[in-house]
C-alpha cells in the first residue's frame, strides 16, 4: 500500500489520515472502530478494506477520528466524528474525486450511518459489522443507500439473525463470514475477498 500521511480539516480541527491515489475518479473513505476501545485507522479490518479498494484501483482515505493518533480534538460520542467524515469527503472533492464509496467498520459504520440520515454525498455505502447490539442503530435511514454489508456468524455486537431481520427492505447485499466474531482476527483475507467480489460485480 503506497499511502501518504495527510491532514485535512474537520471544522477547526486537523485530522490525520493516510491517502493513496487510485487509477481513476473513484475513491473510498474508510472509518475505524470505537475510539475509546483502541480503535484507529491502523485496525486489522480497516487494513483489509483498504487493500480491497486499492486492489480495484480505487483511491483510499482512512483517517483517525478526533482524539486518536495525531488527530486533534477529543472523542465526541459519534457527533463530532460525523464532521470528521464530512472532512474526509471534502478531501476527495478537493482532489476531483466525485465517485466516493463511504465505508466503515463497527463504530465507524455507525458514525457513517448517522451522517447518512441527513446527507447523501457518496455513490455507495458499505458496512462491516454494524454494531446493532452495542449502540442505538437506525438502519432504516439506509434504505436505498446501502449496497453491501459483511458480518461474522459469531459477531458479539452484530448478531446475524437480528441483522438479517433489521435490513429487510434496505435493498442491500449481505455476506456472512463463517467462524468470524466481531474482531475478525485471522479472517481478514475473507473480508478482502468478499469486498473484491462485490466491487468487481
Amino acid at each position: 500500500m503506497n499511502e501518504e500521511q495527510v491532514f485535512f480539516k474537520s471544522g477547526s480541527l486537523n485530522i490525520e489520515g493516510l491517502y493513496c491515489p487510485g487509477d481513476g475518479s473513484r475513491g473510498a473513505v474508510i472509518t475505524h472502530p470505537h475510539s475509546q476501545m483502541g480503535g484507529s485507522m491502523m485496525n486489522n479490518v480497516v487494513d483489509a478494506m483498504v487493500a480491497a479498494f486499492q486492489g480495484q484501483g480505487i483511491a483510499t482515505l482512512r483517517f483517525n477520528f478526533r482524539g486518536v493518533g495525531r488527530s486533534e480534538g477529543v472523542f465526541d460520542n459519534g457527533i463530532g466524528e460525523q464532521d470528521d467524515v464530512e472532512g474526509a469527503l471534502a478531501f476527495f472533492t478537493g482532489r476531483g474525486v466525485g465517485d466516493v464509496i463511504l465505508s466503515g467498520y463497527s463504530f465507524g459504520a455507525w458514525v457513517n450511518s448517522r451522517l447518512a440520515a441527513r446527507k447523501d454525498d457518496w455513490s455507495d455505502f458499505i458496512m462491516v459489522s454494524p454494531p446493532i447490539d452495542f449502540v442505538e442503530f437506525d438502519l432504516s435511514v439506509l434504505t436505498g443507500k446501502c449496497g453491501f454489508i459483511i458480518c461474522g456468524d459469531r459477531d458479539q455486537f452484530c448478531p446475524i439473525t437480528r441483522l438479517e431481520g433489521a435490513i429487510q427492505g434496505l435493498g442491500c447485499r449481505v455476506v456472512v463470514v463463517p467462524g468470524a466474531d466481531h474482531f475478525y482476527f485471522g479472517w481478514e483475507g475473507l473480508i478482502q475477498q468478499y469486498l473484491n467480489e462485490y466491487l468487481s460485480s
